[in-house]
């Protein structure tokens, strides 16, 4: 069984992407990993180069910034990479440069896709998250945070990037998935205020033009992180890859998570999930097959 990873990057070192750490990730999974680097003009190729590994094939590519419309530009960049994997590989790990994949994670892996690799009818496979926010200490814990995504597809190219790239769809309909128990860690909101400032102005302009980020997102001094709703503090282990960059954390970030910013139907239905692991109205960008 052939396995090929897959990933995009544009500007990872101006907006403090921890591609390093994902592609590094992934490498033990894969026998090859495509990272398509879009145009960029901080060093980020170079950044990618020194991973240092033959597994690694660059893809260069020039993003198209007209592509607003809900993050188009993200799904025309992963479809790019995708596009060139081994063509003998079964399956594509996709993860993106704010995901980290937990090594504990390998072992149910590498079973989830020889268990099922004879299976067509498996079109992906399902990753749970977590979601961590402010700091490498607390993760976000309301409803508002998808709790699962395909983050391994069948190497197949009627198999798409859906919308903004956070998923995947074959000729417009969900995929037929089998769950993994995998752990991706997505660190795309622990930052300091002012680069979280930054990757938030530059990221609103990849779904809006000018004239709409005028008018409804005016530049900020720094981000607000008193607003978010609900953290858990996280007693768990970081992934392996992330150790050296946690250690370099040079920011404060304070946190009660006892105190929750829940409106009261919210309440209700954060309470009932507790019971019952059931969430109501979630969002699935795939059908999970029994």
């Amino acid at each position: 069984m052939k396995v090929s990873g897959f990933t995009i990057v544009r500007n990872a070192i101006k907006y403090d992407y921890p591609v390093v750490e994902s592609i590094r990730s992934i490498l033990p999974l894969c026998d090859e990993v495509v990272v398509a680097v879009g145009n960029s003009d901080d060093g980020t190729r170079e950044l990618v180069e020194s991973i240092g590994s033959d597994k690694i094939r660059i893809l260069d590519t020039v993003w198209d910034d007209s592509l607003r419309k809900g993050g188009e530009v993200l799904a025309v960049e992963t479809n790019k990479a995708f596009d060139t994997i081994f063509p003998e590989s079964t399956w594509a790990v996709y993860i993106q440069a704010d995901e980290v994949l937990h090594e504990d994670s390998y072992d149910a892996i590498l079973n989830a896709m020889e268990t099922w690799k004879d299976v067509p009818e498996v079109e992906g496979l399902v990753f749970d998250y977590r979601h961590f926010f402010g700091s490498y200490d607390f993760i976000a814990g309301s409803r508002n945070w998808y709790r699962r995504e395909v983050r391994i597809v069948r190497n197949d190219k009627e198999i798409r990037s859906y919308k903004d790239a956070q998923g995947f769809r074959k000729n417009g309909q969900k995929l037929k998935v089998k769950p993994t128990g995998a752990i991706i860690c997505h660190y795309g909101w622990v930052k300091p205020p002012e680069s979280i400032r930054t990757k938030l102005q530059y990221f609103h302009t990849l779904w809006h033009d000018e004239a709409w980020m005028k008018k409804n997102k005016p530049v900020m001094e720094s981000f607000d992180y008193s607003q978010i709703d609900s953290l858990i503090r996280f007693k768990g282990t970081h992934p392996g890859t992330m150790k050296d960059r946690i250690s370099q954390k040079n920011w404060e970030f304070t946190f009660d998570p006892t105190k929750k910013k829940f409106p009261p139907v919210t309440r209700l239905f954060h309470a009932f999930e507790k019971i019952t692991g059931y969430r109501v109205g979630e969002y699935r960008n795939y059908r999970i097959i029994r």
